[in-house]
C-alpha cells in the first residue's frame, strides 16, 4: 500500500511539472517583446523632427519587456500621439534650448518594464514641460473649471485637463500640435484597456507620460475575498496588510470614509452596501485590506477572506464589464468566475471622492 502511495505521489508530481511547463509555453506564445512596437519610432522621430526643424535624439529602454500581442497593437496609436506631441509641443528649437542652457539636441525616452501585474510604458522628454498655471487658465477660459474651485485642485488634478477633448495649451496651430487632438484619444484607449495614463511635468525640464496597463493574460498570486455574495480577487503584492475592524470605527470625513489604523488615518472604500445593524445590537465586523501603490494607501472593506490562489488573468470586453475598476477575470477549478480588481483605478476613483458602488 505504501509503495502504491509513493508511486501515485511521484506520478502526480510529474504531471504537475508537465502541466506547469505547458502553461508557461502557452503563455509565451501570446507574449511578445515590446521591441516590436519600439522599432517603428526611430524613423518616425527623424521625420517629425525634420518637419518641425528640431534636433531630437531617441533613447529606447526595456525592449525585451514582454506583453500580450493584442495589448501591443492597442497602444501603438496612443504612443504615436504622445511621441509626436513631445516633438511638436515639448522639445524646443535649438535656439530656444541654447538660451535655456540646454544642449541643442532634445531627448525623447521610451521605456517599458513590468511592475507587479502591470506593464508600465513611459514616454519622457527634456523639453519645455507643461505649465500647470497655463493649463488652469485655459480650463477656466473654456468653462471646464470654476475659478473658485481651481485653488483647491492639486497639480495632478489640473494636469488631467490636458486629456479633455479639444483641449490645448499651444499658442499656435501646426500640423503636429495645437489642434487639441491626441491626448483625449490616449486616455480613451487606456480606459478601454482598463489602464491609466498620468503625466508628471516640470516647466523647463520636461514631461513624462506614464501608461499603466494590466497584463491581459498572466498568472498572478491573488488574494480572494467576498463582498456580500460576490467573489473578487486582488493581486497579492498590492496588499500591504490585512486588519479587522468594526463598523463603528469607520467615520465620514469630507465625503470620504476613514478608519484610524494604529496612528494613521486611512481612507477606506466599499464595493458593497454598508451592513445593516445586527438585531442583537452587536457591532458588525469587517476585514480591511490595506492596499498600497507608491506613497498612497487605501483600506478596502470586505466581508470575508477566502485565501490565496494562483489565477490566470483574462481581459474582459467592455460590453461584459463596463467598469474600469475591473482589470480582468479568472475561473476557479470549480467553475466560479472571479473578478480581479484594477488597483490603480480604485485608488484614482477614491481620490475623486466618488463612491465605488457595484462593479458588475
Amino acid at each position: 500500500m505504501e509503495a502504491m502511495r509513493g508511486r501515485f505521489a511521484d506520478a502526480m508530481a510529474f504531471q504537475s511539472r508537465v502541466l506547469n511547463d505547458l502553461q508557461r509555453s502557452v503563455m509565451k506564445v501570446r507574449m511578445v517583446p515590446v521591441e516590436q512596437l519600439f522599432r517603428r519610432f526611430p524613423r518616425m522621430v527623424r521625420d517629425v523632427a525634420k518637419q518641425c526643424d528640431k534636433q531630437v535624439n531617441l533613447v529606447l529602454n526595456g525592449q525585451d519587456t514582454a506583453l500580450d500581442k493584442s495589448l501591443l497593437d492597442a497602444i501603438a496609436e496612443p504612443m504615436t500621439h504622445l511621441v509626436r506631441n513631445a516633438i511638436g509641443h515639448g522639445i524646443e528649437s535649438a535656439e530656444e534650448r541654447a538660451r535655456a542652457g540646454k544642449p541643442a539636441q532634445g531627448t525623447i525616452r521610451l521605456e517599458a518594464y513590468h511592475q507587479g501585474n502591470q506593464v508600465i510604458v513611459e514616454i519622457s522628454d527634456d523639453g519645455r514641460g507643461i505649465d500647470a498655471q497655463k493649463v488652469k487658465t485655459r480650463a477656466i477660459e473654456r468653462g471646464l473649471l470654476k475659478r473658485e474651485e481651481a485653488s483647491r485642485l492639486s497639480e495632478a488634478d489640473i494636469m488631467d485637463f490636458i486629456f479633455r477633448p479639444g483641449f490645448s495649451t499651444a499658442d499656435e496651430i501646426t500640423e503636429i500640435s495645437g489642434r487639441g487632438v491626441g491626448l483625449d484619444v490616449v486616455q480613451s484607449v487606456l480606459h478601454r484597456l482598463k489602464g491609466t495614463v498620468h503625466v508628471v511635468s516640470r516647466p523647463g525640464q520636461g514631461s513624462t507620460f506614464r501608461l499603466q496597463l494590466p497584463l491581459t493574460l498572466a498568472i498572478i498570486k491573488a488574494l480572494l475575498f467576498r463582498v456580500e455574495q460576490s467573489l473578487y480577487a486582488i493581486p497579492l503584492n498590492a496588499v500591504a496588510e490585512i486588519a479587522r475592524a468594526h463598523e463603528a470605527d469607520i467615520h465620514q470625513v469630507d465625503n470620504c470614509e476613514v478608519l484610524q489604523l494604529r496612528n494613521t488615518v486611512l481612507p477606506v472604500a466599499r464595493l458593497g452596501r454598508p451592513p445593516e445593524q445586527k438585531p442583537d445590537g452587536r457591532p458588525e465586523k469587517v476585514f480591511v485590506l490595506v492596499i498600497a501603490m507608491g506613497e498612497r494607501k487605501l483600506g478596502l472593506l470586505v466581508n470575508a477572506i477566502e485565501g490565496e490562489e494562483e489565477l490566470v488573468i483574462k481581459a474582459l470586453p467592455s460590453d461584459i464589464v463596463s467598469s474600469d475598476l475591473v482589470s480582468g477575470a479568472s475561473i476557479l477549478g470549480d467553475g466560479t468566475v472571479v473578478l480581479i480588481l484594477n488597483v490603480p483605478a480604485v485608488l484614482s476613483r477614491l481620490s475623486r471622492a466618488t463612491p465605488l458602488g457595484a462593479i458588475a
